[in-house]
């Protein structure tokens, strides 16, 4: 049995199974959707009240050394189920985006790092072809920081993916080519954009890691980034998007005519904003999802 047909077996006993999950889930299918056109492209904008838990989530080092780790299996709820792979655990998300949404930390409590678990990304993009594989720097919307974990979704909800095959012959220019892999520059998609293309794992980890020391900016400290990653008959596709900056002010403004509790993270940077307030989702409009791109993308 493949990976895939495991974890879809999975999601349809949590649903069976998991109230929370499966009421969650099903309110997917009611939340209010609106789209903002831009030149050649468009953001959705999502209101899912569910997603308080993680829009809302204080990541201060305080608050993370002070609550239990919720990915750490001991904590888990209960109905909470798992796919083993390796040194990891795939669960479904109870609090999804996507029609299909899942976490997947690792079996140890250790932070989030890029760098040491790239490898294994490509290879569960290579399993899990009707999935994108997605990974939130520690300081760019990880609501866990402290525990390294990969999330998967229906890869077809981010509009980033399809706008990259729409867009890629006029509008990207090659930043750089080694070997079996070559990373591509998105142009004029208001935030920036490199895409690595390449068929064999190892070659794409290569530039993988000379575009990651290219954005290093203090020794010893990850980038500021957050990744998505495919793999279609064995051409693998990863989007990376370097941040400047984790909330926009927009977040944490006290003038309640101005705020909008938006918390980029690879959904948002990929192209569909989240927010769990009515008010936010019924003001937010393109000018703000201008500003916010400018302010929390890193300029490359």
């Amino acid at each position: 049995m493949t990976l895939q047909t495991q974890i879809s077996a999975l999601f349809d006993e949590q649903l069976r199974s998991w109230p929370l999950a499966a009421k969650n889930f099903a309110d997917l299918g009611r939340v209010e959707v609106k789209t903002c056109r831009f030149d050649g492209f468009a953001v959705r904008v999502q209101f899912n009240p569910a997603r308080m838990v993680s829009s809302g989530a204080k990541v201060d080092a305080k608050t993370i050394a002070a609550r239990p780790c919720f990915l750490c299996r001991h904590n888990r709820p209960a109905e909470q189920q798992a796919v083993a792979w390796g040194d990891y655990e795939i669960l479904v998300n109870p609090f999804p985006i996507f029609p299909q949404h899942f976490t997947i930390p690792l079996v140890e409590h250790r932070p989030q790092n890029i760098e040491a678990h790239f490898a294994d990304m490509l290879h569960l993009a290579e399993l899990l072809p009707e999935l994108a594989v997605f990974y939130n720097g520690p300081r760019c919307g990880a609501s866990a920081p402290d525990h390294m974990h990969f999330q998967a979704g229906t890869k077809h909800f981010l509009p980033l993916i399809d706008d990259y095959d729409r867009l890629k012959a006029a509008n990207t220019t090659i930043d750089h080519k080694t070997g079996s892999a070559t990373t591509f520059r998105l142009n004029n998609y208001l935030r920036t954009v490199f895409c690595i293309e390449g068929r064999r794992a190892d070659a794409v980890q290569i530039a993988f890691m000379q575009l990651y020391n290219r954005m290093i900016t203090e020794p010893l400290v990850e980038p500021m980034m957050n990744i998505v990653a495919t793999c279609d008959a064995g051409l693998w596709r990863v989007f990376v998007l370097p941040r400047a900056h984790f909330r926009p002010w927009q977040y944490d403004t006290e003038d309640a005519e101005k705020q909008l509790l938006v918390s980029p993270a690879t959904v948002e940077m990929a192209g569909v904003f989240v927010t769990p307030v009515q008010q936010h989702f019924e003001r937010i409009a393109g000018d703000d999802i201008v500003d916010i791109f400018t302010q929390t993308t890193r300029q490359m």
